[in-house]
């Protein structure tokens, strides 16, 4: 399936300026712990048959909000090709959030997404021609629709409420840390 989404390139990207250690002390901050690898293992079994449904909840945010759709424009117009391989992509990383270890690897893919949402990046993997950046405050405002949207979805297939809960503690934890890293080329050298 991975291999067909256009500009995935999990494993095939440059190095994260951030180590392992540097990824250890923000999962300490955010309290991200084993059991929080293990209630997103479960959550990505959960969500796996829903990513479409989740998508489509997200994409009709975004698309229901002209700042928000703005990023995926050139002169006020959506570009719907850019909007597609986007979403294909969005839809493996929520299977990637769940289910990748937190390694290297992983931590140098987070760091491709970064810069995809940058200047310095943006537009360049699908070859577009929209608005050249994603604002910083978008990104980090947009942690509490991604976090609280999902509890919902991670509810439908029968865990007591405990589960769930831990199942979306451990989503949120994952989901701002990701941005966090996410983040990095917004933030002036030695300033990170």
């Amino acid at each position: 399936m991975t291999e067909q989404i256009k500009g995935y390139a999990y494993g095939q990207v440059g190095q994260s300026p951030l180590s392992i250690a540097d990824l250890d002390l923000l999962k300490k901050t955010v309290l991200f712990g084993e059991e929080d690898e293990k209630n997103l293992r479960l959550a990505g079994e959960v969500l796996k048959d829903q990513t479409n449904e989740v998508l489509d909840l997200w994409y009709g945010f975004v698309g229901g909000n002209e700042h928000l759709v703005h990023y995926f424009t050139k002169n006020g117009q959506p570009n719907m090709d850019y909007l597609t391989a986007v979403r294909a992509r969005f839809g493996q990383w929520i299977m990637d959030l769940c289910n990748k270890p937190y390694d290297q690897i992983w931590l140098n893919y987070q760091h491709e997404i970064a810069l995809r949402h940058h200047s310095i990046k943006k537009n360049k993997t699908d070859d577009v021609d929209t608005v050249p950046i994603i604002h910083y405050r978008y990104m980090v405002a947009f942690i509490f629709p991604i976090t609280a949207t999902i509890k919902g979805f991670l509810a439908k297939k029968g865990h007591d409420a405990e589960t769930v809960e831990a199942m979306y503690s451990a989503w949120f934890k994952a989901v701002t840390l990701t941005v966090i890293l996410w983040t990095y080329p917004y933030i002036n050298k030695n300033e990170f």
